[in-house]
């Protein structure tokens, strides 16, 4: 069984993401006193007396409004609903019943799902009168709460609870097996495009406006094998000396840096038109440090033109402008016609396999007296390494520990070639190598 699914809904700035944030226990959505702030489904697992549930942030109805992103936003709500098997329909009671409440409020008594009238930034006492006005919208009594101050939790809780199917104390559905894939790259470069166009559905927005996600979007998707992977649509990182500090801005950089670390692998979009840039440079670094598998995507393939040989010709210039992540396959895609995007999944697959292979001790170490056999090790003075003995120790990225005389004697160019070794040995592709340097001396000390 699914765990149920509770949505946050309600008008821009009433509260909805700090609520969010006080019952997953985590900073997930965005908090600025800033109407709009919010702008996709965010969704966490959250427990309340043994149920386990999704709770999910949206953006704010604003349902009068014709921007364009507010009418995304609108839509984005309204998938929610119609996911969502419990409605928390957030109201303020600082600002009293609104048109616009009155509005939202008709929405949700057409969607026929369970709605809790929730009037939160009830603060003190002196609001609690405030509540009565809220019986004119007819979804039963409204329940007063500060999401500020964690009070009228438990109350909420149990309530929305109560519309729970029976045994979904045991509704926990294992998320483990599902493979994060985190779609990343410079803002605009169609990420959430991407993303949609993997999942078949408008499930983040897509704008042309670089900075339109914001947030960190998890959707979870089945593939027709039966794999499942865990898309995260990242907000667009941008150089720092654009980011202001403590804004917005800097919380989605934040976030997509988060998702880098617990993703699986990381899908690196590259602006075809744009080549490889700075910042991609920056953003593939920080990939290759957090040790992550890695697909670099160059995107909007389509409208480039080309020639006899130019896939192969670009491809050897992303190569080396990324000469520390010559590891990654590279492959060719357009967000927006579906152009190769079919073999996206596939190529996560095999990189995700690759990250977690294990070699056996016996046959790891064969492949490394082969590559010494090969070439020695160079003299440093009248010293030269020896490598007595390897074994891997881990996987994400595979990491090997070499049992060596002295880890001084190891050069940068002798790793590299070690390295380039086992890749052609193992079929190492689209994962980063670690090798972890043990003195025997020292050991045996």
């Amino acid at each position: 069984m699914n765990k149920p699914l509770v949505a946050i809904v309600g008008r821009p700035n009433v509260g909805k993401s700090t609520f969010f944030n006080k019952i997953t226990g985590k900073r997930i959505s965005i908090v600025e006193d800033i109407p709009g702030v919010t702008r996709d489904r965010i969704h966490s697992d959250a427990e309340w007396l043994g149920h386990r549930f999704t709770l999910i942030d949206t953006g704010g109805i604003d349902p009068h409004s014709d921007d364009a992103l507010l009418g995304q936003m609108r839509a984005q709500a309204q998938t929610a609903i119609e996911l969502a098997d419990v409605i928390c329909f957030f109201t303020d009671a600082r600002d009293g019943l609104t048109e616009d409440d009155k509005d939202v409020a008709n929405l949700l008594r057409r969607s026929g799902k369970p709605v809790l009238l929730v009037v939160n930034k009830v603060d003190y006492l002196g609001l609690n009168d405030s509540l009565y006005e809220f019986y004119e919208l007819g979804l039963g009594d409204p329940i007063g709460i500060s999401s500020a101050n964690m009070l009228g939790f438990g109350d909420l809780l149990d309530r929305i609870v109560s519309f729970f199917p029976a045994g979904s104390e045991d509704s926990a559905e294992s998320e483990d097996a599902a493979i994060q894939v985190a779609v990343v790259g410079r803002p605009n470069v169609g990420k959430s495009s991407l993303t949609n166009r993997l999942l078949g559905q408008e499930r983040t927005m897509v704008s042309s406006i670089p900075g339109t996600t914001r947030d960190a979007v998890d959707s979870i998707f089945t593939a027709e094998d039966g794999t499942v992977f865990n898309i995260i649509d990242t907000a667009g990182i941008r150089r720092k000396s654009v980011i202001e500090d403590e804004s917005i801005e800097r919380y989605s950089v934040l976030r997509s840096i988060a998702a880098i670390r617990r993703c699986d692998v990381a899908l690196l979009l590259i602006d075809a038109e744009d080549g490889v840039t700075e910042q991609d440079t920056k953003i593939a670094g920080l990939i290759h440090d957090e040790g992550r598998a890695v697909i670099i995507a160059v995107n909007k393939w389509d409208a480039l033109e080309k020639e006899t040989g130019t896939l192969e010709k670009y491809r050897k210039e992303v190569m080396e402008k990324l000469k520390f992540m010559d590891y990654a396959p590279v492959i060719f895609i357009s967000a927006k016609t579906g152009q190769r995007v079919n073999t996206v999944f596939e190529k996560v697959k095999e990189v995700y396999e690759t990250a977690r292979r294990r070699i056996t001790t016996g046959v790891l170490n064969d492949v490394i007296n082969d590559a010494t056999d090969n070439l020695q090790p160079p003299l440093q003075g009248t010293r030269r390494l020896k490598i007595y003995y390897a074994t891997q120790t881990g996987v994400q990225p595979p990491t090997y520990v070499l049992f060596v005389n002295d880890e001084k004697l190891m050069s940068f160019s002798y790793e590299r070639y070690l390295e380039n070794y086992l890749r052609k040995s193992f079929q190492l592709e689209g994962t980063p190598i670690r090798f972890v340097l043990r003195e025997r001396i020292e050991k045996e000390k």
